[in-house]
C-alpha cells in the first residue's frame, strides 16, 4: 500500500500549532475565540493555508501571543528577513515592511491585490486600527456595509474590529501600504 505524500507544514502553521499546544488549548478553544472553523485553522496548522494578516492577529490574541512571533525569522540579513516574510495567499500577497516589530503595538506591511481579486469569504475582523495607503492602482475597501474607493495616492483609515474586506475591481495589480494598530503588542 503506498504511503500518502504529507504535506509539509508551513513556518507560520507549525509556529501556530506550537503556541497552541504548548498552552495546552484545543482547536476548539481557538475557533471559539476566534470564529473560525475547526478545518480552516487545521488547514494553517497543517501548511495547506498561508492565512493573512488579519487571521494571524486574531489567533495571536486567541492565543495571548505577539503576532510577530509568527512571522520571526531567523535569518540576520534584513532583505533576506524581508524577503522570507513574504506570504501568499489566495488572492494577494504581503511582506512585513517592520520585521523587528515583535512585541510593537504597529506593524506595517506592503500588500498586492492581483487584477480583479479580492478577500474569500466575509473578510477580515481585528481588534484595533487599520491605515490603507494606495501605492498604485484602484481598490475597493468595505467596511461594515460601507464600500470605499480609493485610488493611487488616496488612503484610509478605520476601525479594523469592524469586519472589512480589499477588492480590486480593475485590470492592473494593486500595491497598498498597510499599517495595523493593534492594542495587544
Amino acid at each position: 500500500m503506498p504511503r500518502k505524500k504529507t504535506e509539509a507544514l508551513s513556518p507560520v502553521g507549525k509556529k501556530i500549532k506550537k503556541a497552541r499546544t504548548e498552552k495546552k488549548i484545543t482547536l476548539e478553544g481557538i475557533a471559539n475565540e476566534t470564529g473560525y472553523a475547526i478545518d480552516y485553522l487545521k488547514m494553517i496548522e497543517a501548511g495547506k493555508k498561508i492565512p493573512p494578516v488579519g487571521t494571524l492577529l486574531t489567533i495571536a490574541r486567541a492565543l495571548k501571543v505577539d503576532s510577530g512571533y509568527f512571522l520571526r525569522d531567523q535569518e540576520s540579513n534584513l532583505r533576506e528577513r524581508i524577503q522570507a516574510y513574504t506570504k501568499r495567499t489566495e488572492n494577494y500577497a504581503y511582506s512585513t515592511l517592520t520585521p523587528g516589530a515583535e512585541n510593537k503595538h504597529l506593524k506595517a506591511f506592503r500588500v498586492t491585490v492581483e487584477a480583479m481579486q479580492d478577500h474569500k469569504g466575509v473578510g477580515y475582523q481585528h481588534e484595533g486600527e487599520e491605515f490603507v495607503y494606495v501605492l498604485a492602482g484602484k481598490v475597493e475597501i468595505t467596511v461594515g456595509d460601507h464600500v470605499n474607493h480609493l485610488n493611487t495616492g488616496e488612503s484610509l483609515h478605520f476601525n479594523s474590529g469592524i469586519r472589512h474586506k480589499l477588492r480590486n475591481a480593475g485590470n492592473d495589480t494593486v500595491e497598498l501600504l498597510v499599517v495595523i494598530y493593534g492594542p495587544y503588542a
